[in-house]
């Protein structure tokens, strides 16, 4: 059995000198605005894995309405994310990531991206796809007010799991 999922987030500019995607610090004239680190990569990549599965959204399992959550790695929310998928006999066989950001320039930091997400998921680097565009110039990304991303996923049941 296998199942796929899709997430989306956006997060708007605000003070800061970074910003975190994919679970990689990248420097920035501004930060993200966000309960934890506003890394709309991971975000939308937790989001993906737990609507594959039928577990609902990050929102569920990790809101912003709880302090405990303030601040948070985004990291530790995904790899949170992994031990509930592993809980449910959920295994990722691979994702696909599309960051929308007119700045900063990616490029040179997707490499990185996909090893944390690998790591993080317990798959092969090459099952991890990270791709950047802009808006050409068009919009609240293109007027950069905010980055957004889409990630997909599949996930397929483990070994004599009913689905």
């Amino acid at each position: 059995m296998m199942r796929i999922g899709h997430g989306f987030d956006v997060h708007a500019f605000g003070s800061g000198d970074h910003v975190m995607l994919g679970g990689e610090k990248i420097a920035h004239s501004a930060g993200l605005v966000a309960h934890s680190d506003g890394d709309v990569v991971l975000h939308a990549l937790c989001d993906a894995l737990l609507g594959a599965a039928g577990l609902g959204d990050i929102g569920v399992h990790f809101p912003d309405t709880d302090a405990t959550y303030a601040d948070a790695d985004s990291r530790v929310l995904l790899r949170q994310v992994v031990t509930l998928l592993q809980s449910h006999q959920w295994q990722a066989v691979n994702v696909d990531i599309t960051i929308i950001a007119q700045n900063p320039k990616l490029a040179p930091h997707t490499e990185a991206m996909r090893a944390h997400m690998a790591s993080d998921l317990g798959i092969k680097h090459q099952a991890v796809n990270v791709k950047a565009t802009t808006t050409e110039r068009l919009g609240y990304i293109g007027r950069e007010e905010g980055i957004a991303c889409h990630a997909v996923t599949l996930l397929m049941a483990q070994v004599g799991a009913e689905a």
